[in-house]
């Protein structure tokens, strides 16, 4: 496939590599300096796909820069680099399309081309001459656009069934839904999916860029992915915190937005933190599934992430797994406390997780008849939009708040 055209209005220092890089990528380099280049350039191009504009140049050439991308007739984002200082001026003033992104200074050329690619195939571009479109039919290995619904699994606590959740969800979208399913080990601190599900000798994606950038091959997250015995494909992001230098969440959101063409679902399975790369993740996931269980900690923690997430922007694409839920906690006490949407319960498996664990498989597939193997269903159900919730005993549950102490005289 062709690949969309890129417009680079850099100060030339900047302009140099930034468009060697791109070229080097594959990207046709449009360069321009005067605002007018810019609209001569939208005029004459159908495939541009974003504008790579600097944030720091004086107000009547950023507003027509910005007024060039604004008169081209379709929504055509904007890339501006800025430096901190330029960034918390600048903050809220995009271009036309609401997907125009910044960048802060300072910057590698490579860290500008993963950024794009990311941009591009959050756009879906295709270059059949009238710009860019949602391209249909069958899409092979290295289509713009992706068929993947991604799902990230994050809470801000430890210790709440983040991969346990992930990890059998996988694997009742694979074998019990016939999708196709990869799971995506994402804690680069504490992730153990490859281990609990028995996958030895990984190569992991820090493992991969790092030889790259040593002259080797690059590979797609396909590529590096490992098959289990369920059927899904897994892959992980690394496997020592110490070896993350690699990990660029520009990159990484590109590598998945290509990885989305080849899957039905794409199961993230994150680390309990707001790090960049899992911001990154969260902006590219199209629902965010955050397992909470019946205790004041994880609940509260919850609530905090339902607040962040309102920064995020990804407030609306939250729902809660109510985990280890045979405590007789409802749904409705469960959504009224963290303030968002239950999308399924699951009790506690005890040592089913365990024995499954020990064999390198799921509870999926160890213990299909088990009541805890059906409440995956029910989630796999709920994920492919066809609700079935099982009903638990009603209780009120609500977190205990300090009381308030008379007034000293």
């Amino acid at each position: 496939m062709v690949r969309p055209a890129i417009v680079v209005a850099l100060p030339p220092n900047e302009s140099i590599p930034v468009c060697t890089e791109l070229l080097a990528a594959g990207f046709e380099v449009i360069e321009v300096e005067r605002p007018f280049a810019l609209e001569t350039a939208l005029d004459a191009r159908r495939d541009i796909a974003v504008a790579i504009l600097d944030g720091e140049a004086d107000d009547e050439e950023s507003h027509a820069y910005q007024a060039a991308l604004s008169g081209a007739g379709r929504p055509i984002p904007a890339l501006t680099v800025v430096s901190q200082h330029a960034f918390d001026r600048l903050a809220g003033r995009t271009g036309s399309d609401p997907q125009s992104e910044y960048f802060t200074r300072p910057y590698s050329a490579d860290s500008i081309r993963w950024r794009v690619e990311a941009m591009c195939i959050r756009r879906e571009t295709v270059d059949d001459g009238s710009g860019p479109v949602l391209q249909g039919g069958d899409i092979g290995t290295g289509a713009w656009n992706g068929r993947a619904t991604t799902i990230a699994i994050f809470n801000p606590k430890g210790g709440v069934g983040k991969t346990t959740v992930a990890t059998n969800l996988a694997a009742a979208l694979q074998t019990r839904k016939s999708k196709s399913v990869l799971l995506i080990d994402a804690d680069t601190v504490t992730g153990h999916v490859t281990t609990s599900l028995g996958i030895e000798a990984v190569r992991t994606v820090a493992d991969c860029w790092r030889d790259e950038a040593e002259g080797g091959p690059a590979e797609s997250l396909m590529e590096i992915a490992s098959a289990h015995t369920s059927g899904m494909r897994v892959v992980a992001l690394t496997d020592s915190p110490l070896h993350t230098d690699v990990l660029d969440p520009a990159r990484l959101v590109a590598a998945i937005g290509v990885a989305r063409g080849r899957f039905d679902f794409i199961v993230v399975d994150l680390h309990p933190s707001y790090s960049v790369l899992n911001q990154a993740i969260f902006e590219e996931a199209d629902r965010i599934l955050v397992p909470v269980t019946p205790d004041v900690p994880a609940i509260r923690a919850a609530v905090q992430l339902r607040d962040v997430a309102t920064g995020l922007h990804c407030r609306e694409r939250l729902a809660m797994v109510v985990n280890r839920a045979n405590s007789g906690v409802t749904v409705a006490d469960m959504e009224r406390t963290v303030g968002m949407p239950a999308l399924a319960l699951i009790r506690s498996g005890g040592l089913l997780f365990v024995r499954a664990a020990n064999e390198g498989r799921t509870v999926i597939e160890m213990f299909p008849k088990e009541k805890i193997t059906a409440d995956f269903d029910d989630l796999a159900d709920r994920i492919l939009g066809t609700p079935k919730l099982a009903a638990v005993p009603r209780a009120s549950f609500r977190i205990p708040t300090r009381s308030k102490q008379p007034a000293r005289a």
